[in-house]
């Protein structure tokens, strides 16, 4: 079992940056893929970033170049740093972990919202 607790969100103005963090607990063993995603109101939930254990990663178009996925293995920790932010990125934003043997482990996810 995995447990993720995200942190970081907050409110901040349009063109400010945030970072957000995941921490795991539990046997990380097998774990494939790790990502980040997000849900508005009343949208459905999106991807905003995978990262694979072979290092692919797979943005979202609408975030390219704006947010960047990092990790600290010694921490099990991962981050979402997310620059010059836009009102549309408001958002629940979940960490979510996917492992070899077609299990998913989700967090509780932290509220963004950016103000125009």
């Amino acid at each position: 079992q995995v447990q993720l607790v995200e942190s970081g969100g907050g409110l901040v103005q349009a063109g400010g940056s945030l970072r957000l963090s995941c921490a795991a607990s539990g046997s990380m063993f097998g774990i494939k893929t790790m990502g980040w995603y997000r849900q508005a109101p009343g949208k459905q939930r999106e991807l905003v970033v995978t990262i694979t254990s072979g290092g692919s990663t797979n943005y979202a178009d609408s975030v390219k170049g704006r947010f960047t996925f990092s990790r600290d293995n010694a921490k099990n920790t991962v981050y979402l740093q997310m620059n010059s932010l836009k009102p549309e990125d408001t958002a629940v934003y979940y960490c979510k972990f996917y492992d070899a043997y077609g299990r998913d482990y989700c967090g509780q996810g932290t509220q963004v919202t950016v103000s125009s």
